[in-house]
């Protein structure tokens, strides 16, 4: 049953997570997202098989402590915005907020609604898995969506920089999803437990 509630949990978060940040994109003058069929909460428009299907079976199947995933990253164009540097971190920042956001949602849940084990198991999944994908994506590994972030503070006379971090993006993930969750398994529980602890 947990395994299923992992699941619901994770398509339902990723899914308002890309959302966010093509909604984000819209209201900064990118319509990229919208004409591409990207503001729905259709998972099925958003998933991606890897990102949403392999790697969490995967971490279920190996007993990991919280589940990791993403979905397909929902287009945008800078050319469109009026600061294009700092506007795509503002798109990409959406996405892991929306998440704090879910997690919070369901501690206020929690609080002032009595729930049945199994309503109270779902939510705390809600909040453990939505930090999770909040700080993993944060993190500075392109695709995920810290690297805008950094690529933002990169001056541009260190390009090369970035574009290495793109040659090489995927081994550097996959080599932390083998070897780094241990480092921010900690966080993401410590931010966890204080946000039920509230």
């Amino acid at each position: 049953m947990q395994d299923i509630l992992f699941v619901v949990i994770l398509i339902i978060s990723v899914v308002f997570h890309e959302v966010a940040h093509g909604y984000t994109a819209d209201k900064l003058g990118d319509p990229t997202a919208r004409i591409a069929g990207r503001l729905t909460l259709n998972p099925l428009v958003h998933l991606d098989w890897f990102g949403s299907v392999i790697l969490p079976a995967l971490l279920i199947i190996s007993g990991a402590p919280f589940i990791l995933g993403w979905a397909k990253p929902v287009p945008f164009n800078p050319h469109y915005f009026k600061n294009p540097r700092w506007d795509a971190v503002k798109v990409a920042v959406a996405g892991p907020l929306t998440n704090i956001g879910i997690a919070i949602l369901a501690v206020l849940v929690l609080s002032l609604a009595s729930m049945g084990p199994l309503g109270t198991s779902f939510l705390q999944l809600t909040v453990v898995m939505n930090v999770a994908l909040a700080i993993f994506n944060l993190l500075p590994i392109p695709p995920l969506d810290g690297h805008h972030v950094l690529f933002a503070l990169i001056p541009e006379q260190y390009r090369h920089i970035k574009e290495s971090l793109r040659r090489y993006a995927f081994p550097i993930l996959i080599a932390f999803l083998f070897i780094g969750l241990d480092i921010i398994e900690p966080v993401i529980f410590g931010i966890s437990n204080f946000l039920l602890s509230l």
